[in-house]
């Protein structure tokens, strides 16, 4: 059976679509090259395909667009980027860290966006100014 058929079999009519590409990228090559390009593992792309993965088919949906199909979003601090590079800065941004002048830029940057979905975590500075 190949990834395409055990997603059209676990997904029936409801299958998405870039499920569907994702399949698809696993037949010409394989899951497990599949899953080391999008860093994860190929057990979580095994339960995608198979409609049992808990988290955040989102997360994996925009990882899949970035890496395979070139996705990319406009962002307020660094312009044009790949969606999953975005995804990667707003998971960053759920914690205030100042190791670097980017890193509190783009901080600054995705708790104001409107793509982050997510409140970023509690301990924000209260006036927003690193190292004070």
């Amino acid at each position: 059976m190949t990834p395409l058929d055990t997603a059209r079999e676990a997904w029936g009519e409801a299958l998405p679509e870039w499920i569907e590409a994702l399949a698809v990228e696993c037949s010409a090559s394989s899951q497990n090259k599949v899953a080391a390009q999008l860093g994860r593992s190929a057990s979580l792309v095994s339960l995608v395909l198979r409609a049992k993965y808990p988290g955040d088919l989102a997360a994996i949906e925009e990882l899949f667009n970035g890496i395979f199909r070139d996705a990319r979003v406009d962002c307020p601090a660094l312009g044009t980027i790949p969606m999953h590079e975005c995804r990667q800065w707003r998971e960053k941004a759920r914690k205030f860290v100042n190791v670097n002048a980017l890193r509190v830029r783009m901080y600054r940057a995705c708790v104001n966006c409107k793509r982050n979905r997510k409140e970023v975590a509690d301990d924000k500075p209260a006036d927003d100014k690193p190292g004070e």
